[in-house]
């Protein structure tokens, strides 16, 4: 965002706050965000799962649930930076997953959610993870956030410290504590704003590991250790709406409920193949749940395509504040979730890994066009990890096919030439090291293994002379 951009947008805020109505039948909504870290699509028992999930399954028959929601790329700091910016990750200068020994973050250019809605007099607290940068300049209470409660990265990494704002609350947070600290963080916030609009984003450690569940839940689930820490964060879910219908704010305000990515090491991807760091479905595909008693009609479901980088602008045209100067690459969703529209138009959604763009997607159809030469979290191959085209694009009718089984492309090259395009046109709106991935890509030759896997040539194709 360049500095006249930001000190316009500023001053609108400025002029919003000074001006807004205060009255509880006239103020914007409140807004909940409830993001997991590593939940997988079929984890929930409103999309297959026998984990007991009766808050989630409620909120679901109370809202809609949508059975094609997307994250931006498939790890967790990109996926957290496209939710809070409304804009692909590799675009805000995330493309990769954020260590205690980086000195990055967010850049200060880019607008957060919580810095938008601050236009409109909200209050706001960040009660989780954050991972968009560990550092005092990074983190919530800098980035629009009044308060913030939480691990400021994945709970893997050391030292995983709790912070309150930006102080030492605990120098190692407990596994088997955080979840119920969480929930009781985001309770008295609920409980202390309620007669403000409020802008909650609980963004829950788990189910990442190391997992850890309270001794209310420890052994409880049929489905061992990973079944009890849903079966709490459920809990969670369930006490955050039971403080809202008991203060009398159910009626004015949009709870939503999102998964990072797909599933790591134990969580299920349903019938959708791949996982946690793959740009196939079962990566980037997570369960999506909104609710809002009179707004959100009761018991409905949504196959239309949504991102969460569509959270931003709906969120932000909703309580009437003033959009960013950056341009979003989300879309208002509201439509959608009012049931008036069963899909919205888009020029296509880029599913990226790291810098490089993998898949291009576009109603049912989603088109491979290159992938790395070994499986995440597995060990590099000799030459290193680079991502390379694949022989020939494949296409996915993701209408009839939705684990990626059979390869349509030979049936609909129109299809592929369509989707080719409007990926090379979305392109080249995009930063210098996404142009470079790109090129860099494009350069390798692909050959295929005996046994069918893709790798590449140690160098890059020299080019043919005439």
């Amino acid at each position: 965002m360049s500095d006249l951009n930001r000190r316009e947008f500023l001053t609108a805020a400025a002029a919003a706050t000074a001006g807004r109505v205060t009255g509880a039948a006239t103020r914007p909504p409140n807004i909940v965000m409830i993001l997991c870290d590593d939940l997988g699509y079929g984890d929930l028992g409103s999309y297959g799962s026998a984990i007991r999930t009766p808050n989630l399954d409620r909120m679901a028959a109370d809202g809609m649930r949508f059975t094609d929601f997307l994250t931006a790329n498939p790890v967790c700091s990109p996926s957290r930076a496209a939710l809070l910016t409304g804009r692909y990750p590799t675009r805000v200068g995330v493309p990769r997953v954020l260590f205690p020994k980086d000195n990055e973050g967010l850049p200060d250019s880019e607008v957060t959610l919580a810095q938008a809605l601050k236009a409109k007099g909200y209050r706001s607290m960040c009660v989780g993870k954050w991972h968009l940068g560990h550092l005092p300049q990074f983190l919530p209470t800098n980035r629009g956030f009044d308060g913030y409660f939480g691990i400021p990265y994945s709970n893997d990494m050391e030292p995983p410290v709790l912070l309150r704002n930006t102080e030492t609350f605990e120098e190692r947070a407990d596994m088997n504590r955080i979840t119920a600290q969480y929930t009781e963080q985001a309770v008295k916030f609920i409980e202390r704003s309620k007669d403000s609009p409020f802008f909650l984003y609980l963004a829950h450690t788990m189910p990442h590991i190391p997992l850890g569940a309270g001794k209310r839940f420890r052994g409880r689930s049929p489905q061992g250790l990973y079944g009890d820490v849903i079966e709490e964060i459920d809990w969670s879910v369930g006490e955050v709406l039971s403080t809202l219908r008991k203060l009398g704010l159910e009626n004015n305000t949009l709870v939503m409920f999102a998964s990072d990515n797909g599933p790591w090491h134990q969580g299920s991807p349903g019938r959708l193949r791949g996982r946690k760091g793959m740009t196939w479905e079962g990566g980037v595909r997570t369960p999506f749940i909104a609710r809002f008693p009179g707004r959100i009609p009761a018991g409905k479901v949504c196959h239309g395509v949504g991102s969460l980088m569509d959270v931003f602008p709906t969120v932000v045209k909703l309580a009437g504040a003033p959009a960013p100067g950056n341009p979003l690459d989300g879309i208002d969703i509201w439509p959608m979730l009012t049931g008036q529209k069963p899909e919205i138009e888009r020029e296509a959604l880029l599913y990226f890994d790291g810098w490089h763009v993998q898949c291009v997607r576009r109603g049912r159809w989603k088109l491979h066009l290159s992938r790395y030469n070994s499986v995440a979290y597995s060990p590099a191959p000799a030459g290193g990890r680079v991502n390379i085209p694949l022989p020939a694009p494949e296409l996915y009718d993701l209408a009839r096919d939705v684990d990626e089984s059979y390869e349509v492309a030979p049936e609909h090259p129109e299809i592929v030439k369509d989707l080719q395009a409007r990926a090379v046109r979305l392109l080249a709106g995009f930063p210098e090291p996404v142009q470079k991935a790109w090129k860099e890509t494009q350069a390798r030759k692909p050959r295929r293994t005996a046994v069918g896997a893709v790798t590449a040539e140690d160098k890059p194709a020299e080019p043919k002379k005439k």
